[in-house]
């Protein structure tokens, strides 16, 4: 069997792949790169494959020297060289984009692949111009699925990193309740009791349903019946009530916030009281995952006294 090999289909496929990992390493690391920078790195890495094709040079192209020579030059094209650090930063993340898409595709090939002897039948009834159209048409679609995908979950475990970096526990007491709650720090939270100059906590009430009445629950969702009498608080709940101006999508309303007993925010360096805030109710989740059901003011973690050691 004649077996033509079209080296510029090879080239191009390559071309683009290289060019792409070099793009989701930029997005990985977080740094602004021209796109003649990854065309420039994706053109280099291309470099390889002709050397492949070459007699003369295709036992050099296959040797892993040469192969970490054309990664340093590819990476060196796209984010230049400042300090080592810097550097070694910028190709052990390319090589850990470049394996981590390499794991996919070959995992969700061995995953929907199950007949081994048609496999090989196919290949060697297929081989048509440039390899195994399968296989070609499998890394032609596949590589840009697994490129998204690789995107948005390096995205989604930074957004996750951060979050809990911001995440803290807290204990809030009012009247004989004891609220236990995981808290996100948000520095978007800007709501003050403009009389105190109190700073306000959102709470989920799906998190403390068991812990608070049923009043306060009606309360949370929907504010305008306490308002107009609707729903009737007990005096221990009622003593407590500040209402507070808060401006939402382009309209004034008034929310209901609760003065608490007590509340002690814990974190990594330690623990303190919190003696000036206000906390309000909401029916809304705050977190879709769970990781979270509380929304702390930043003000709150600025106010540590009796701090003790973690």
């Amino acid at each position: 069997m004649c077996l033509v090999v079209y080296t510029d289909v090879i080239w191009l496929l390559n071309f683009l792949v290289d060019s792409m990992l070099l793009w989701l390493t930029s997005i990985a690391l977080k740094r602004s790169v021209r796109v003649w920078r990854m065309i420039l790195g994706g053109f280099i890495g291309s470099c390889l494959i002709i050397m492949s094709f070459t007699s003369s040079l295709a036992y050099y192209a296959g040797n892993p020297f040469m192969k970490l020579t054309f990664s340093i030059f590819m990476v060196y094209s796209v984010f230049g060289f400042k300090r080592w650090r810097y550097f070694f930063s910028n190709l052990l993340t390319f090589y850990f984009v470049t394996f981590l898409m390499g794991g996919i595709l070959i995992g969700v090939h061995y995953f929907i692949q199950f007949d081994f002897g048609m496999q090989a039948n196919v290949l060697q009834a297929k081989v048509r111009g440039f390899g195994d159209p399968i296989s070609w048409m499998f890394i032609v679609i596949g590589f840009p699925l697994a490129w998204y995908f690789s995107k948005q979950r390096i995205n989604g475990i930074e957004m996750t990193k951060i979050q809990y970096d911001q995440l803290v526990n807290v204990e809030v007491r009012i009247n004989d309740s004891v609220l236990l709650l995981k808290g996100l720090v948000d520095s978007g939270n800007q709501l003050y009791d403009p009389i105190s100059k109190s700073p306000v906590m959102f709470i989920s009430t799906k998190a403390v349903q068991d812990n608070i009445p049923s009043e306060i629950m009606m309360a949370a969702s929907d504010p305008e019946k306490v308002f107009d009498n609707t729903i009737e608080l007990s005096t221990n709940w009622s003593d407590r009530i500040r209402f507070i101006p808060a401006k939402t999508v382009g309209k004034q309303q008034l929310l209901i916030a609760y003065k608490p007993d007590s509340i002690r925010i814990y974190n990594d360096h330690g623990s303190w009281q919190v003696n000036k805030a206000l906390i309000s109710f909401t029916s809304e989740t705050l977190s879709s995952d769970d990781l979270f059901n509380c929304i702390v003011h930043p003000k709150m973690m600025t106010s540590i006294q009796n701090q003790t050691a973690s």
